[in-house]
């Protein structure tokens, strides 16, 4: 049997060259503050997979996306192992694009920081007398640079962006720039929606595109899922104040009261995390894992 090694680690995922495709393996490591902590949370590398192969399935009719398999049988013997069964997916290659699409559809986190100190997020000025968790009136878009692992990515504005852009393709920047805008968007009005029915807010996400042979926008990595957003419960729901959450908002919590933790969780908030998880799969889905 043919053995691979990673050759590209997130702070969560490891990628695998197979030659004329990509094996994506989400791993049970868990990262907050663009620290990986030093915990493995059991299961969570399934979940991730599977809720993105779930979206990605869902938005097919906005854009392409990277995914073509979720079923080892589909990959070389080596992934044909049980740690990669349910939590691996088979990619096509992609060019990234070198810009983390993020789109914020309610007021929390550091846009809320930022509102409070001078009524804008990421330089986009918003209504006056918003509360935190405020529905904002439109999505709006804040990309980010793509930082390596232990820097922190930076907020750009949308022209920053088309700069960005316009090096690394050049005669490109304002075209791949407004596509990647416009898709974020659009991706997350129809999740959003989604998410609603089924009783989850879905607050804030980031989205990444790659570019395939033949230079059109592809949507790539991961969507939608606890790691790149902030869900919450729509029961409940009060702005106000902070909102409890399906994703990492335990592990961040605790962080931020145990500062001297050394990034180590107690059992307690691990177990609080998977299951949440799992809770947002099983709304979304109406699967268990």
């Amino acid at each position: 049997m043919k053995e691979f090694k990673p050759f590209k680690e997130g702070k969560v995922r490891e990628i695998y060259d197979i030659d004329d495709a990509l094996v994506m393996v989400a791993t049970d490591r868990i990262s907050a503050f663009d620290v990986i902590l030093k915990n493995k949370v059991v299961g969570k590398g399934k979940v991730l997979t599977q809720m993105s192969r779930f979206w990605f399935d869902l938005t097919k009719d906005i854009l392409p996306n990277h995914m073509k398999s979720v079923d080892t049988k589909d990959m070389p013997e080596f992934f044909q192992q049980p740690q990669f069964d349910g939590n691996s997916m088979l990619c096509r290659k992609l060019n990234m694009i070198p810009i983390e699409c993020i789109v914020r559809g309610y007021i929390t986190g550091s846009g809320w920081e930022s509102y409070k100190k001078d009524g804008t997020v990421c330089g986009i000025r918003l209504p006056e007398g918003l509360k935190e968790c405020d529905k904002l009136p439109e999505p709006i878009y804040t990309p980010s640079t793509k930082a390596e692992i232990g820097d922190h990515d930076e907020n750009i504005s949308y022209e920053q962006s088309i700069s960005v852009l316009e090096k690394a393709y050049p005669g490109h920047g304002e075209e791949y720039a407004a596509k990647i805008r416009d898709c974020t968007i659009a991706l997350y009005r129809k999740c959003a929606d989604y998410a609603l029915s089924k009783g989850i807010i879905i607050a804030d996400t980031k989205f990444e595109f790659g570019l395939d042979e033949n230079g059109n926008v592809v949507l790539g990595d991961e969507m939608l899922t606890p790691d790149s957003s902030r869900f919450w419960p729509l029961e409940g729901y009060e702005a106000g104040h902070s909102q409890p959450s399906f994703d990492k908002q335990f592990v961040r919590d605790w962080l931020k009261a145990n500062p001297d933790s050394n990034y180590d969780l107690p059992q307690e908030i691990i177990d609080k995390t998977i299951a949440k998880y799992k809770e947002a799969y099983k709304l979304l889905t109406g699967k268990d894992l």
